[in-house]
């Protein structure tokens, strides 16, 4: 093939990618908008109903919203071979939502995003305890930074820590753990049987401690809270309509922004004005958190590299 024709075929790429990139930067910016106003919705339900049966309802709507998706899905879609392993993680996951959703109710909107920015952290190291990943110098510096950004935030013998914190520090390790799980069983399960038994086997292991607290909501709180699961649903699908756009590297930046937009929300909304530590502290999780997510794109770029026969 002459160097002209080459040029010609590469061309067309160098124009799409970008393109595809800028594209999955608008989807990843509304997703983030989308989280944070749901974050304002928990916020907002937060401090009347109870935390646990929030989180109940909101998955049992979201199920319900998704359902002309599940019955698209084929037979072999749905297929499983690892059924316990899927509710083993809905019960993890299940943990860290309701965990998540009470220190919506307790804590600023901001310092639950920014703690939340944990999650990649505790993904990172769970990597090199549960997938025998090497951690290199420079991961575990990114690691240690974010750590160091959490005590900036809590500021520990300084500032009483909040019982929220504490649950939204526990949750993030077990959102973590959820994902690798996740991660772990691509290899086996289609894609779409791994999102659709998450949704069933977490809203199953909401319904007991549910039912535990459990009180007839109101009209306006039936509305809110289906307007949540509207709203959290579509921005799952959204951020998955930024990853099939664009590179997760590119994406990484933008998606941090929903600490701006959660900030303006509690501001506006609940008259939460961060302190100086929380932003100081978050931009520093968040950095650390965007470099781990460069560092994977580099070892899947040179991993697949390597996969490719020369």
């Amino acid at each position: 093939m002459s160097q002209s024709s080459e040029q010609t075929i590469k061309k067309p790429e160098m124009i799409v990618r970008p393109m595809s990139n800028i594209r999955g930067i608008a989807w990843m910016a509304l997703a983030g908008i989308l989280f944070a106003a749901m974050t304002g919705i928990v916020r907002h339900l937060g401090t009347d109903m109870n935390p646990i049966q929030t989180s109940f309802i909101r998955y049992a709507f979201g199920i319900v919203l998704m359902v002309p998706v599940f019955l698209r899905l084929s037979r072999a879609e749905m297929r499983s071979n690892n059924k316990k392993l899927h509710a083993f993680r809905g019960v993890i996951h299940a943990g860290g939502v309701m965990l998540w959703f009470f220190a919506m109710s307790r804590l600023p909107i901001a310092e639950v995003t920014a703690l939340g920015f944990l999650s990649p952290i505790f993904t990172t190291i769970g990597a090199a305890i549960y997938f025998k990943e090497t951690l290199h110098a420079r991961r575990i510096g990114a690691v240690l930074m974010g750590f160091g950004g959490t005590l900036i935030i809590l500021r520990p013998g300084i500032e009483v820590i909040d019982i929220g914190a504490v649950a939204q520090l526990l949750a993030a390790p077990m959102f973590a753990i959820s994902f690798m799980m996740a991660k772990k069983m691509t290899q086996t399960e289609h894609r779409s049987s791994i999102v659709a038994y998450m949704a069933l086997f977490v809203t199953l292991a909401l319904l007991p401690p549910a039912m535990l607290v459990w009180r007839t909501p109101t009209m306006e709180e039936i509305f809110w809270l289906f307007l949540m699961a509207a709203v959290a649903t579509l921005a799952h699908l959204v951020m998955t309509k930024a990853m099939e756009e664009a590179e997760l590297t590119t994406l990484q930046p933008v998606h941090f922004l929903q600490l701006v937009w959660a900030t303006l929300i509690g501001y506006f909304l609940f008259a939460e004005e961060p302190d100086m530590w929380t932003w100081i502290g978050g931009g520093v999780v968040v950095a650390s958190a965007t470099y781990i997510a460069h560092r994977e794109a580099i070892a899947t770029g040179k991993a697949k590299e390597k996969a490719i026969p020369e």
